[in-house]
């Protein structure tokens, strides 16, 4: 009976010692939990409600070799294209709402490198790429080498929109724009006299196989291109980009613009890009998806994964420009490895930040 007794003691003691540690365990797990939960918190980003911000293009751009008046010109037209996509936003409209409106604000400007002012082809021809990526849904849609639509970002969307494919290229896109709606442009209309001179340089000099001075500005001949990112109030990210490629390029040649994963890239998990630069080499290095890749299994943050690409991945293949980035927070990330890159970023506040020289606004 004793023996029994003294059993039961022990069993309930240890019961007892169990069922306190337990708890303590549990408690302890609570508090780390509870830490972990203030840290994470801590750490969070501040989400924007929304936010854009745009670019037209990275290159040899300094400030020695633009004048007053040009830069001027620049930042006006910079300022105009991403108060349009803004003012949308502010007023409830979709980021694909809004990357499609900022951009026509370029493609209608000779300024950059897109649409109307374009490079031109070996044969003294505009050849326009562009695509566009909705981040909620991983739809995409993307045109090259089309020649008599005046903004091809609008053709990009409508091949994301309203078919079954995700890129189109020459006569089969623009008969697709002309079943769609979409009036045929001449080509006079996108070509001026700055890149008529310039193609015409160009081709000199190749043929003579001597230096012939050409616009110091682009250096148009491998980079230019303009772009935008968004984020909206629904929380949903977009990204687009339009180009007139490689100036004296032959035989169809398509770069990285209209590519879906190389030049555009949007995907509400991790950040919407839009690339400019050297197109064989951000083809080569699917440089926009893999900025996202970086940030979805990588871990890293908007800014290490476009530091990476730009000043890292992209310099080992021989290749140079520039990212636009937004993570689905709203914060911006605009990285290059060229002397400049025009660009543009406005926040829900209204905040605006116009930079063309070096790596500050």
């Amino acid at each position: 009976m004793k023996t029994y007794i003294y059993f039961f003691l022990v069993v309930s003691l240890i019961f007892s010692s169990c069922e306190q540690n337990q708890k303590q365990n549990n408690t302890t797990e609570k508090a780390d939990q509870q830490q972990k939960v203030q840290k994470t918190n801590k750490d969070e980003p501040e989400q924007q409600k929304f936010a854009i911000a745009i670019h037209g293009g990275a290159g040899n751009i300094q400030k020695r070799n633009i004048p007053d008046s040009l830069e001027k010109q620049y930042r006006s037209k910079l300022k105009e294209a991403i108060t349009v996509g803004h003012k949308l936003l502010k007023n409830g409209g979709s980021a694909v709402e809004a990357v499609r409106a900022s951009i026509n604000v370029m493609e209608n400007s000779p300024l950059f490198n897109s649409a109307k002012g374009c490079v031109l082809t070996n044969k003294e021809k505009p050849s326009l790429d562009a695509s566009i990526m909705d981040g909620k849904t991983l739809n995409g849609g993307g045109v090259a080498g089309i020649s008599h639509i005046k903004h091809p970002i609008d053709l990009a969307f409508e091949v994301m929109k309203n078919s079954e494919h995700v890129l189109l290229s020459g006569k089969g896109a623009e008969e697709f724009a002309q079943q769609q709606g979409f009036e045929m442009t001449p080509e006079s209309y996108f070509i001026t006299k700055k890149q008529l001179d310039n193609v015409r340089r160009i081709k000199q000099r190749k043929a003579n196989k001597t230096a012939v001075h050409y616009d110091p500005v682009l250096k148009a001949e491998k980079l230019g291109t303009v772009g935008c990112v968004a984020l909206d109030k629904s929380g949903n990210l977009a990204a687009g980009t339009s180009t007139g490629g490689m100036a004296n390029k032959k035989f169809g040649r398509i770069g990285d613009s209209p590519i879906i994963g190389a030049g555009t890239y949007a995907n509400n998990k991790t950040c919407a890009v839009s690339s400019t630069g050297w197109g064989e080499y951000y083809i080569r290095g699917v440089v926009a998806y893999d900025i996202s890749a970086l940030m979805e299994y990588g871990g890293l943050s908007l800014q290490e994964a476009t530091k990476k690409i730009i000043h890292e991945k992209q310099p080992e293949l021989g290749g140079n420009g520039g990212v636009l980035t937004m993570d689905h927070y709203g914060n911006v990330s605009i990285d290059f490895n060229t002397s400049g890159m025009f660009r543009a970023q406005m926040n829900a506040q209204g905040e605006l930040k116009v930079g063309m020289f070096g790596q500050q606004n």
